[in-house]
C-alpha cells in the first residue's frame, strides 16, 4: 500500500495497515511529516519498488484529482482511493481529467480528532466508525473491492453511497457543525472579561472541533459549499425566529412599575400574545433539538501550568520516535502535545512539552534512558 499525505488521517490509515502486516510506503510534500510517520512505525518514507495494490490519497479535496493524475502517470498502484470528506467535486475532476478513472473509488472515513498532524494519529481511530465509499459510473469492481478491504482492515464499517448524497449528509452532520463551532468560538474573542472563569463543559463541547486546521477546513468548506449553503440558510431562518422571540422576551424585563400601572403594551400582538409566542418559539426549537438527537446512535479545571519545551534529538531509525513517546508517557507527559519541529539527516528534532518546574528532572531521566537533547538554539520556537 502507498499513502500520499501523512497527516492525522493518512498516518492513522498507515498505522492501522502496518498493524495488520501490510507493507506501507509513505510520501508527503512535507518531508518531516513523512519521516515522522515512518518513525512512528507507519511504514517507510520512500517510493515502492513496484506498483502497489492500493494507493490512499490523504490530501485535501481540492488536490485529489491532481495527486491522482500524477500517481497514475507513474504507475504507482493498481487501484486508488482517497479519504477526503467531500466527494462530488473530486469525482467530477477525476472523471474529466484522470487517465484511468476506473481505478479510483472515492472514500471517506468518518473519524477524526481536533488535533492534526502525524503525531495525533492513532491506529484505532477508525475502529467501529462508518467509512463511506462512493463508486462512480466507471469505477471497476476491483477498485471498489480494494476500498472495501481497506475499510475493513482499519476496523471500520463500510457504507456504499453516491457522492452527491454523501456530500449532502456530511454538510449537515460534519461541515456545518464545524462552521458553527468556529462561529461560536470566534465570539469568545470579544466576550466579557469573565469568560475564562465561567467557561464550562457545555461551551467546550460546542467549540471543541473549532480547533481544527484552518487551511484544511477552508478547503473542505469551499469544496462542499453548494451542499452547505442550503443548511446554513435553514439555520439562518431558525436563528431569525429565535432572535425575534428573544427580543420580545427581553422587553418584558425592561418594563418599569410605571409602565405596568399605565398598562404599557410591550408585545406586538397585544395582551401578552407576543410573550406567549416567544416562549413557544424557544420551546419548539428545544423540543426539535431533543427529537433530532433521538435519531442518533449513542456513543458507547484550572489554568494550565507554565510549560517548557524540552528539545530532544530522535535518531533516524524506525521505532525510535515511538520509543520516545512511550518514555514520555511513562513520565506523565501529554504525548498529544509532543511536536516535531525539524528533520535533518541525523534525525528528528522533537519538542517535549513539560512543566517548567519539572524540565530538569524529566530531561535528566530521558538522558539516563539514552535520549540526547538537541541544541536549544537550533529548534524553532513552537
Amino acid at each position: 500500500m502507498a499513502v500520499i499525505g501523512t497527516g492525522l488521517i493518512g498516518t492513522s490509515v498507515a498505522l492501522a495497515a502496518t498493524g495488520q502486516g501490510v507493507s506501507v510506503y509513505l510520501s508527503d510534500r512535507n518531508r518531516a511529516a513523512a519521516r515522522t510517520a515512518a518513525a512512528l512505525g507507519a511504514g517507510r518514507a520512500e517510493d515502492p519498488p513496484e506498483p502497489v495494490d492500493l494507493a490512499v490519497l490523504a490530501v485535501p479535496p481540492s488536490r485529489i484529482a491532481e495527486v491522482l493524475i500524477a500517481a497514475q502517470a507513474r504507475g504507482l498502484a493498481r487501484a486508488y482511493t482517497d479519504v477526503a470528506s467531500v466527494k462530488a467535486g473530486p469525482e467530477r475532476a477525476v472523471l474529466a481529467r484522470a487517465p484511468e478513472p476506473s481505478r479510483y473509488v472515492g472514500g471517506h472515513p468518518l473519524a477524526g480528532r481536533e488535533r492534526s498532524g502525524p503525531l495525533a494519529a492513532r491506529p484505532e481511530l477508525f475502529r467501529g466508525r462508518p467509512w463511506a465509499l462512493t463508486p462512480h459510473r466507471l469505477t471497476s469492481r476491483a477498485a471498489l473491492d480494494r476500498g472495501l478491504e481497506l475499510a475493513e482492515l482499519c476496523g471500520a464499517a463500510p457504507v456504499v453511497m453516491r457522492s452527491r448524497e454523501h456530500d449532502e449528509v456530511v454538510a449537515l452532520t460534519s461541515h456545518v457543525p464545524h462552521l458553527l463551532a468556529s462561529v461560536m468560538a470566534a465570539r469568545l474573542r470579544d466576550g466579557p472579561a469573565g469568560v475564562p472563569l465561567l467557561a464550562g463543559q457545555g461551551l467546550r463541547d460546542v467549540t471543541r472541533i473549532a480547533a481544527g486546521d484552518p487551511r484544511l477546513w477552508s478547503d473542505i468548506l469551499r469544496s462542499n459549499a453548494a451542499a452547505m449553503a442550503g443548511v446554513v440558510k435553514e439555520l439562518r431562518a431558525d436563528l431569525a425566529r429565535v432572535a425575534a422571540a428573544l427580543d420580545v422576551l427581553a422587553k418584558e424585563g425592561m418594563l418599569t412599575k410605571e409602565d405596568l400601572l399605565a398598562g404599557e403594551d410591550m408585545f406586538a400582538e397585544g395582551n401578552g400574545a407576543g410573550h406567549d409566542q416567544g416562549v413557544r418559539t424557544l420551546e419548539d426549537l428545544l423540543s426539535r433539538g431533543v427529537a433530532g438527537l433521538a435519531g442518533l446512535p449513542r456513543p458507547g479545571a484550572g489554568p494550565p501550568a507554565a510549560e517548557a519545551g524540552l528539545p530532544i534529538l530522535v535518531p533516524d531509525r524506525p521505532g525510535e520516535l515511538a520509543r520516545l513517546l512511550g518514555a514520555v508517557a511513562a513520565l506523565g507527559v501529554a504525548v498529544d502535545d509532543v511536536a516535531v519541529e525539524a528533520a535533518e539527516e541525523s534525525g528528528l528534532r522533537v519538542r517535549v512539552p513539560v512543566p517548567a518546574a519539572d524540565a530538569e528532572r524529566i530531561g535528566a531521566k530521558l538522558g539516563a534512558d539514552g535520549w540526547d537533547r538537541a541544541p536549544a538554539e537550533s529548534v524553532s520556537a513552537g
